[in-house]
C-alpha cells in the first residue's frame, strides 16, 4: 500500500507506532466486557436470517463493446425532462425549446372571446379543403389586443376596423391610405396606435404585417404621442420620441432606427415633428417604414410645400391622415390630402380642379342659377363616394353620450365710443380700403385687416402705430384719453376687454371653474396678462416661446384638481391643436381667425374624454365689424366642409361671394350684422320668440346655431352679468341638451 511521503504524514505515522509499542508492553488492566457469541448445540455461529452474506467485490468492470456502450448511454441522455414540481399538470416534454409546433397555425389572440374585436377572418373551408390545404399556409384571424379592444368605445372598434381594411387593401385595391376625420376629442390616438399595435404584432399570414412605424406630428404633441403610447401599451412597445438635441445626435437616432430589422425590432414606433422630419428626411428615405400617421393632416393642404413633399418621398405604401379638419379652405387643398394618402383615386390636380371644384363651388354660390346648382350636387355626389371609400368621419354629437353639456355662444360686443372713433378714423384715411374694393388685394391690404382686427381686441394694440402716425391712424393719437398709457391695461376702451373682465370677475367669485383664454395674438395673451396681474388672478401661459418639454408640464399641472392657477392663456397658433385641458370647463374665443378649422381646433380644448363639468364656449365678436365678416367667412368655408364631409344636404346658401367681399364697413346701427344676413325667422321685433312660429327656425351657420337671445332668454349666469357692459347679441349653438333628453 502506498503511502504519502509528506514530513507530516511522516510525523503521523511515527507516533502512532510508539503508541503500539507501548500498548504492547503494558496491556490495560481493565478491558471493555465483550458479550459472548452463542453458539448452537453443534458448535456453529449463530447467524440472523435478515442478514445477507457479503459478495466478493471485483474492481474489474463488465466487458462491453462499444455498441453496447453507446447505446447504454444513449439511454441515459435520452430520458425525458421531468419538471421537479409536485404534482405537475402542464404540457410535459411534447414541445422542445426553439423548434416550431407542428400542426395548424393559430390567432395570436382568441377571436371567440367575449368582447374580442375581429379585424379579419379568414374564409370558412370544407372538409374536403381543408385536407388540401397547405397547414404552413392557412390564414389566420387578426384580432386586435385584449387590453385595447377592452377599453374601445363602438364608434373607436368601428374606426380601427376600417383603418385596418384601407392599410391592408381590402377597401380599395391598390390604396393603403386613409384619412382619419373624426371631430375633436373621439379618439383618434387610441384608434391609430391601437392599428400600429396590431400591424406590428399580427397578420392572416401569421406574422407581423409590418416592422416599423412612424408617427409625424406637430412638436408639440410629440410627447403627448409617447405618453399616449406608454398609457395605453403599458410597456409592451419602447417608442423613440424625437423632440429635441443636436442635428448629429439626431441623425444619429434615426440612422438607428432606419437599420431595425428583423421580426422584433427593439423600437418599432418613431415619434417625430414636421419640423424635424423634414430637416432630416434624408436619413429616413434611406430605408422602408411599414406605416406613416400624420397627425393633424391639414397641414399637408400645400402640395407645393417642403414638408408635404418630403413625407410624399418616404419609401411607405401605409398612410394615415388624421385631420378633424380635413377641408379648411378650398377643396383643391381637400385633393391634396387625399392624393397623399391614395395617389391617383382622384386624377391630377388639374383634372380634379375641372371636374368637381369648380362646379361644386358655383353651385354653392347663393347667385347660382338652377342649372349650376344640379350640376354642383352631381359632381358633389360623385365626390363622396369616392373619397368615403378612404375616409372616415363621425361628429362629436357621439360624445354627448360620454361627456356632460356643452354650450357654445357667439357673443356680439359693442365697440366703445373710443373704438369706434378709431374704426371711423380708419376707415376714412386708408389707401387700401379703395384697392381692395377695385378687387386688387395687396399686401398693404392684408397690413389694414391685421390693424382693425388688433382694434377690435383693444386699442392699446395699435397705439404704437398711432403714436408715429402711420397710414390710417394721422391724428387718432389725439382721440385717446389724456395721460394714457399701454403700461397698465384699462378694460372700459374695449368692449370685448370689458366683457371678458365682466366673465372672468362672476366665474371666480360665484364657482370653481377654471378658464382657457385664447387669442391669436401674443400681444393680445400680453394684455390678459396685465389683465390678470390686476385683478390678482394665478395664470399660466402657453405660446411659440415655450420648449416643448415646459409645454407638457404646465398641462398637466394645470389639469391637476389641486391645482391653483385659475386661467389658461393660449396661443391658438402655438397650441391651439391636440392639448387636453379638462382642468378648465369655460373657454373664451377673444378673436376670430379666417380659418374655422383654427377656432373649431382650439375651442375643444375642454369639451374632451375626461371633462366632468358642463361646458360653456364664449365667441367673442366686435359687432359690425370685420370680426362679424370673418366669422361669415367662416360660415362659407364650414358650409363648404359640411357639404363634403358631413354629407349634409340642406346647408343654406347664406351669403354671396360678393358680400363677403365688403370687409372695411363699420355698421353702427345693428345689433348683430350676421343675424341680419342668416334672415332669422325666430325673432320678432329684434326679441326672440318661444316657441318659433310653426315651420320657422334660426337658418345660420350649417343650421347648427339653434337660436338667438335677448337678455330674457339668457341661461348663462355669468353671461347674464356681462350683459349691461357691452353685450348686444348672442347666438346659441346647439348644447346638446336635446339629444341627450335635457328640456
Amino acid at each position: 500500500q502506498r503511502r504519502s511521503l509528506a514530513p507530516s504524514q511522516l510525523a503521523k505515522r511515527k507516533a502512532g507506532d510508539d503508541e503500539e509499542e507501548e500498548e504492547d508492553r503494558h496491556p490495560p488492566t481493565t478491558r471493555k466486557r465483550q458479550k459472548p457469541v452463542s453458539e448452537t448445540e453443534s458448535g456453529e455461529c449463530y447467524r440472523s436470517p435478515f442478514r445477507k452474506p457479503l459478495a466478493q467485490l471485483t474492481n474489474r468492470p463488465r466487458c462491453l463493446d462499444s455498441s453496447q456502450h453507446e447505446a447504454f448511454i444513449r439511454s441515459i441522455l435520452s430520458k425525458p425532462f421531468k419538471v421537479p414540481i409536485p404534482n405537475y399538470k402542464g404540457p410535459l416534454g411534447l414541445r422542445a425549446l426553439g423548434i416550431k409546433r407542428a400542426g395548424l397555425r393559430s390567432p395570436l389572440h382568441d377571436p371567440f372571446e367575449e368582447g374580442a374585436l375581429v379585424l379579419y377572418e379568414p374564409p370558412l373551408l370544407s372538409a374536403h379543403d381543408q385536407l388540401k390545404i397547405d397547414k404552413d399556409k392557412a390564414s389566420v384571424h387578426v384580432v386586435v389586443d385584449p387590453v385595447l379592444s377592452r377599453v374601445l368605445r363602438p364608434h373607436q372598434r368601428e374606426g380601427v376596423k376600417f383603418l385596418w381594411d384601407c392599410v391592408t387593401s381590402r377597401r380599395i385595391p391598390g390604396s393603403h391610405g386613409c384619412i382619419m376625420a373624426d371631430e375633436m376629442g373621439l379618439g383618434k390616438t387610441l384608434q391609430c396606435i391601437t392599428l400600429m399595435w396590431t400591424l406590428l404584432r399580427q397578420s392572416p399570414d401569421c406574422k407581423p404585417e409590418i416592422e416599423k412605424a412612424m408617427v409625424v406630428s406637430p412638436s408639440s404633441l410629440v410627447r403627448n404621442w409617447y405618453n399616449e403610447v406608454e398609457k395605453w401599451l403599458g410597456g409592451r412597445i419602447q417608442p423613440l420620441a424625437i423632440d429635441e438635441g443636436s442635428k448629429e445626435e439626431i441623425d444619429r437616432k434615426l440612422v438607428g432606427f432606419m437599420n431595425q430589422r428583423g421580426l422584433r425590432v427593439p423600437s418599432p414606433i418613431l415619434i417625430i415633428s414636421y419640423e424635424t422630419f423634414r430637416l432630416h428626411a434624408e436619413a429616413l428615405q434611406k430605408g422602408s417604414v411599414g406605416l406613416v400617421i400624420c397627425d393633424e393632416g391639414h397641414r399637408l393642404k400645400n402640395s407645393e410645400n417642403q414638408t408635404y413633399q418630403a413625407l410624399n418621398s418616404l419609401n411607405t405604401p401605409r398612410r394615415v391622415l388624421i385631420s378633424g379638419t380635413p377641408i379648411q379652405n378650398d377643396l383643391l387643398e381637400y385633393f391634396s390630402l387625399v392624393h397623399f394618402v391614395n395617389s391617383g383615386i382622384l386624377g391630377t390636380a388639374q383634372e380634379f380642379k375641372r371636374h368637381f371644384e369648380i362646379p361644386i363651388l358655383k353651385g354653392r354660390d347663393a347667385d347660382a342659377s338652377e342649372a349650376e346648382r344640379h350640376k354642383g350636387e352631381e359632381r358633389l355626389k360623385e365626390l363622396i363616394s369616392i373619397v368615403n371609400r378612404c375616409l372616415i368621419r363621425r361628429t362629436s354629437d357621439i360624445l354627448s353620450k360620454y361627456l356632460p353639456v356643452k354650450i357654445e355662444q357667439v357673443v356680439c360686443c359693442r365697440l366703445t365710443p373710443l373704438q369706434a372713433e378709431l374704426y371711423k378714423n380708419f376707415l376714412k384715411q386708408a389707401k387700401p380700403v379703395e384697392e381692395l374694393k377695385e378687387g386688387k388685394i395687396s399686401v398693404s391690404s392684408l397690413s389694414s385687416i391685421t390693424s382693425l382686427k388688433k382694434l377690435c381686441n383693444h386699442p392699446a394694440l395699435i397705439h404704437d402705430k398711432c403714436v408715429e402716425e402711420e397710414e390710417g391712424f394721422m391724428g387718432a393719437l389725439d382721440l385717446f384719453p389724456a395721460g394714457y398709457s399701454t403700461k397698465s391695461v384699462e378694460p372700459q376702451l374695449s368692449g370685448k376687454m370689458l366683457v371678458l373682465d365682466y366673465i372672468l370677475a362672476v366665474t371666480k367669485s360665484t364657482s370653481n371653474d377654471k378658464v382657457v383664454l385664447v387669442s391669436n395674438y401674443t400681444q393680445t395673451l400680453d394684455l390678459f396678462e396685465k389683465l390678470c396681474r390686476n385683478r390678482r388672478y394665478l395664470y399660466v401661459r402657453l405660446d411659440g416661446t415655450m420648449s416643448i418639454k415646459k409645454r407638457a408640464k404646465i398641462v398637466e399641472r394645470f389639469n391637476s384638481p389641486s391645482s391653483p392657477e385659475f386661467i389658461f392663456m393660449l396661443s391658438s397658433k402655438a397650441g391651439g391643436c391636440g392639448l387636453n385641458l379638462i382642468g378648465a370647463n369655460r373657454l373664451v374665443m377673444f378673436d376670430p381667425d379666417w380659418n374655422p378649422a383654427n377656432d373649431e381646433q382650439a375651442m375643444a380644448r375642454v369639451w374632451r374624454d375626461g371633462q366632468k363639468k358642463t361646458c360653456y364656449i364664449y365667441r367673442l365678436l366686435s359687432t359690425g365689424t370685420i370680426e362679424e365678416k370673418i366669422f361669415q367667412r367662416q360660415t362659407h368655408k364650414k358650409a363648404l366642409s359640411s357639404c363634403v364631409v358631413d354629407e349634409e344636404q340642406d346647408v343654406e346658401r347664406h351669403f354671396s361671394l360678393g358680400e363677403l367681399k365688403e370687409l372695411f364697413t363699420l355698421n353702427e346701427t345693428t345689433t348683430s350684422d350676421t343675424h341680419d344676413k342668416i334672415k332669422c325667422r325666430r325673432c320678432v321685433n329684434g326679441h326672440q320668440v318661444r316657441p318659433p312660429p310653426e315651420g320657422s327656425d334660426c337658418t345660420s351657420d350649417l343650421s347648427q346655431w339653434n337660436h338667438c337671445a335677448d337678455k330674457r332668454g339668457l341661461q348663462d349666469s355669468v353671461l347674464k352679468a356681462a350683459w349691461d357692459a357691452a353685450v348686444t347679441f348672442t347666438f346659441h349653438h346647439h348644447s346638446h341638451e336635446e339629444q341627450r333628453g335635457i328640456p
